[in-house]
């Protein structure tokens, strides 16, 4: 009943299991806490396919057993009930561990700058710019999430031409991985007097925190550091000390900058950070687009064109495109109860890969 390669798959991980185990019952392994610490992770991921196997082999024992009994004119209409109800946990089961099989995203785990840009649509592009740094603050806030700005360019109405934030927490990246891209929204801006509907968006990029910048091949001679004094809010200093900081990587062009601290060189070590993100970013979306290119996701591969999501207004309504999914609870999703959409992206990713596992 069970694919011959999986059992085999699953074999080869139970003798590991039992190997890891053996080694962390050795005393002078409790005495080296790095690889302690390594062996109890390996444990902690697989154990749970350890027991899924082992629930799997206990239901096609009793499938056998139930099989068995469809011989017997007197229990072979509850025997058919019976393996009907077994067969389909048996599904359930395979699929819980090709999903627990799946190769982790080595990013799911770290933390993210979220960079939000206005686009087209002038001053109501960065309102509503500022309406989804609300919307993610609020996610954050519930996810007990710390936030930080890191760098932002205010609007003269009060939104966001660009801003980039600092989301530390559990789970992060993997919560938000699939927000990239762009957004749009359909209202009536207030700066309108004839009561017409405006369409305007902004894009959207959720990019892994790079923890070590040597984790990036970025040699000194690549980048370009430019001075200059901050503009914005911030009384006489910004006017007399040039702490604003732009890193440029010369191969790729990619531009990074930060103002909102007083220190230069503070400035310049969290604008280092965005850029090695970027650069990453840009390594990462090359990767996926390959694969896109010869399997067309549903999920999509975060380009930033691709538009993923309309907030209309007139209606009340959230619609994600790529997933067909539509709430009319756009007042909750605006204060940040965005959990209807990030679970459903992440299953729906989940479901894709499997698909593709079994193709």
């Amino acid at each position: 009943m069970i694919n011959e390669s999986l059992r085999k798959r699953l074999e080869k991980i139970h003798s590991r299991l039992t190997d890891v185990e053996q080694e962390l019952a050795n005393p002078e392994v409790t005495k080296n806490i790095k690889k302690m610490q390594a062996l109890s992770i390996e444990r902690a991921e697989l154990l749970p396919i350890v027991e899924r196997a082992r629930s799997l082999d206990s239901l096609i024992k009793d499938i056998e057993t139930t099989e068995s009994w469809t011989s017997d004119p007197e229990l072979k209409d509850d025997a058919v009930i019976e393996l009907d109800g077994l067969k389909k946990r048996v599904a359930e089961v395979e699929n819980e561990i090709k999903g627990l099989l799946l190769p982790k995203d080595p990013n799911d785990k770290k933390n993210v700058l979220l960079e939000i840009r206005a686009g087209t649509g002038g001053d109501e592009s960065t309102l509503f710019a500022a309406d989804l740094v609300r919307m993610y603050t609020k996610f954050a806030e519930r996810k007990k999430w710390n936030i930080e700005i890191i760098s932002s360019h205010e609007s003269g109405l009060g939104g966001f031409k660009e801003i980039v934030i600092k989301l530390v927490g559990k789970n992060v990246y993997s919560t938000l991985k699939f927000e990239s891209g762009g957004h749009r929204v359909q209202r009536i801006p207030v700066t309108e007097t004839q009561g017409r509907i405006h369409t305007s968006a902004c894009t959207v990029a959720v990019l892994a925190e790079v923890e070590n910048i040597s984790e990036i091949n970025v040699k000194p001679e690549e980048i370009r550091v430019d001075v200059f004094r901050a503009s914005g809010a911030g009384g006489q200093h910004v006017n007399k000390t040039e702490s604003a900081v732009r890193i440029t990587h010369l191969p790729t062009g990619i531009v990074a900058e930060c103002q909102d601290d007083r220190s230069q060189h503070k400035n310049k070590e969290k604008a280092l950070k965005v850029l090695c993100a970027r650069i990453k970013d840009q390594e990462l979306a090359n990767q996926q687009k390959s694969i896109a290119d010869t399997r067309k996701t549903l999920i999509g591969s975060g380009d930033r064109s691709e538009r993923i999501r309309t907030y209309n207004f007139p209606q009340g309504r959230v619609t994600d495109h790529r997933i067909n999914l539509t709430s009319y609870k756009l007042d909750q999703v605006l204060e940040g109860i965005l959990d209807e959409f990030t679970d459903m992206l992440v299953t729906q990713h989940q479901a894709e890969r499997l698909s593709s596992m079994v193709d």
